[in-house]
């Protein structure tokens, strides 16, 4: 019963501190600059304000890293456990009794998981908008609504690759546990381990909502990073989200990182997919 409430758990902390990401920003916001405008009043500085010019959208920038961490993990939970229930209850050869293949099958699985992330990110798009609306004091304009609608697409093919990273775990694995702690550490080597090889960045570093990228005297973690760079899905996810948020920081161009996210989804869609038949009937060893 526990291990079945925790993608409510992941689902309902992960709308939490999407709605509070927003005011996160604004806090950071107005607090650096009732800093600045103290050091310039003391004639300290002649800098302009960081935040002068900044896209609303700044105020969500922290929603990126939530994506990343409490995201990811809520739809490996998803994946799993849609495969994990299957496979207790011993629905597969039933189902399969009917003349539907088992492509198909895992195809409709995983296409009911999508609409679930797509669900849950549609009520976090609106209530990010209302809340930078709330926060800016007006309704965000077509190009700031737009860049917002793209993080969240975005968003939804991230989460999308991870619950079928899920599936695998739990159509593979012979042990629950393991069904949900191998696309786990799958996942901690996707968002620390290959960004660390390419970049040196500490792993306190990469849990910023900005992409790590190696520093101009790398030496051979640059080249290292030409290798690892397009496995590491999360920094490629965290260039497209800067670039849809406008965040300054973040620059390049977004073809790279929309690419290798659209691979990760149909490849691990293709694998999912081509899961022999005898594999959906296999019981649990729990």
């Amino acid at each position: 019963m526990r291990r079945a409430k925790i993608p409510q758990l992941l689902l309902a902390i992960f709308i939490g501190m999407v709605a509070a990401s927003s005011f996160i920003g604004w806090s950071a916001r107005s607090t650096v600059t009732a800093v600045y405008q103290q050091i310039r009043a003391d004639g300290l500085t002649k800098a302009p304000n960081p935040f002068s010019g900044t896209s609303p959208l700044f105020y969500s920038h922290n929603a990126v890293i939530y994506v990343v961490l409490i995201g990811a993990l809520m739809a490996i939970v998803l994946g799993a456990q849609a495969t994990i229930r299957d496979r207790k209850a011993a629905t597969h050869p039933l189902v399969l009794s009917r003349p539907v293949g088992s492509p198909a099958r895992l195809i409709g699985q995983a296409a009911a998981l999508s609409a679930v992330m797509a669900t849950v990110l549609a009520l976090s798009a609106i209530i990010s908008w209302v809340s930078i609306s709330a926060i800016s004091g007006s309704l965000l304009g077509p190009g700031e609504s737009g860049g917002l609608l793209l993080f969240w697409a975005f968003s939804w093919a991230f989460l999308s690759g991870f619950a079928l990273l899920g599936m695998l775990g739990g159509l593979y694995c012979s042990r629950e546990a393991t069904a949900l702690l191998a696309p786990f550490i799958v996942w901690s080597v996707i968002a620390f381990v290959l960004p660390q090889l390419g970049t040196a960045a500490r792993p306190v570093a990469l849990l910023n909502p900005v992409p790590a990228v190696p520093a101009q005297d790398a030496g051979a973690f640059g080249s290292i990073n030409l290798i690892t760079g397009p496995f590491a899905v999360t920094e490629q996810f965290k260039q497209a989200a800067g670039l849809a948020l406008h965040d300054s920081s973040v620059t390049g161009n977004p073809g790279m990182a929309i690419t290798v996210l659209t691979l990760f989804v149909v490849l691990l869609g293709i694998l999912v997919a081509r899961v022999p038949r005898s594999r959906l009937g296999k019981a649990l060893n729990d």
